[in-house]
């Protein structure tokens, strides 16, 4: 009997395309420079996080951003967060990593650049899947980075944050011609974790915490499997309606969904990235003509990026599929 299943490497195939290795990761210093485009409260939120979670592989941030009196007034309060006796003998607490305001001429003057820059953050009330509607007012903005990123042929690794991450990531390997190896999109992480919210919450979920995967966009496209040994559609399409609507829940309380985005889907994720760990990204599956950035549990070691290549039974491989080719076609 012939093999229905089929795996994470032969999504390129539906349209046409091989899968390009990813072979061309860099290998930063065990210290990076890190900078950051727009510290709006997802950058901010973010770079909280990075300075108190990543100070075994961050060296230092720089910061860029449009607003000279908020960076002064970061540059201040994060140069303020320490330990009261780092660095002093007997003290192991570590040293926060110094925070500097950079200038948009030196902004790829690092190891590790971070983009969370936007112009079409929908305001409280909005309907709809608020993060396409991002697209195409940041789309000018990534071309613009991407641009600059190709005139200084930048070595280091690239992750978006700004939604929606996954076309992103693709405009900014178009316009900037680097390996898409050095591109990752950070969105999947806090999907993640809002599962692991409703699968603590209902009982019906809470396999997913040991078995269950996320996949795809950080988006209406997202695909959370229950299960990978023994997956669910129906429970798994549930499970999924929840965790996409989960930022609309808060929107409706009045609030903007930045905190857990910003922390579970930024700053931890490029902290394991940048420790060679399994994390949550988008990468490329694709070929030099045509792909799409697609999200899967992921490390980056050696060199290469290395993704946990799922084998799915015909269900779920449908839904992979469906997310995949809308991805692509958002070029």
């Amino acid at each position: 009997m012939k093999n229905l299943n089929k795996w994470i490497h032969d999504l390129p195939t539906e349209i046409g395309a091989a899968a390009m290795p990813l072979d061309r990761a860099p290998q930063l210093a065990r210290k990076a420079r890190v900078h950051i485009v727009a510290l709006g409260d997802v950058g901010t939120t973010m770079l909280i996080g990075l300075l108190l979670a990543g100070q075994d592989v961050i060296g230092s941030v720089g910061m860029c951003d449009i607003n000279a009196k908020n960076l002064a007034r970061l540059e201040m309060e994060m140069n303020q967060i320490c330990y009261p006796f780092a660095g002093l003998d007997g003290c192991d607490d570590p040293v926060m990593p110094p925070v500097t305001i950079v200038s948009e001429e030196d902004v790829f003057d690092c190891d590790v650049f971070i983009f969370c820059a936007s112009k079409g953050v929908p305001p409280i009330g909005a309907g709809g899947d608020v993060r396409m509607a991002q697209l195409e007012a940041n789309r000018s903005l990534i071309s613009h980075y991407a641009s600059l990123a190709r005139q200084t042929d930048f070595g280091g690794q690239i992750c978006i944050v700004s939604d929606p991450v996954d076309p992103l990531c693709r405009a900014f390997l178009a316009e900037s011609g680097l390996h898409p190896a050095q591109i990752q999109g950070y969105g999947l992480g806090v999907m993640h974790g809002r599962a692991c919210y409703y699968a603590r919450k209902d009982p019906r979920f809470v396999h997913y915490l040991t078995e269950g995967r996320a996949f795809g966009p950080h988006g209406a496209d997202l695909v959370i499997a229950d299960s990978l040994e023994n997956y669910d559609d129906v429970l798994s399409q549930e499970l999924t309606d929840l965790v996409v609507h989960a930022n609309v829940a808060v929107r409706n309380l009045g609030y903007k969904p930045y905190i857990a985005p910003a922390l579970s889907s930024s700053a931890l994720s490029i902290i394991l990235t940048l420790r060679g760990q399994w994390h949550y990204g988008s990468v490329y599956l694709g070929d030099a003509s045509k792909g799409a950035f697609f999200g899967v549990k992921n490390r980056v070691a050696g060199g290469q990026v290395i993704y946990e290549d799922v084998c799915a039974c015909p269900a779920l491989y449908k839904r992979w599929k469906r997310a995949y080719m809308a991805l692509s076609r958002l070029v």
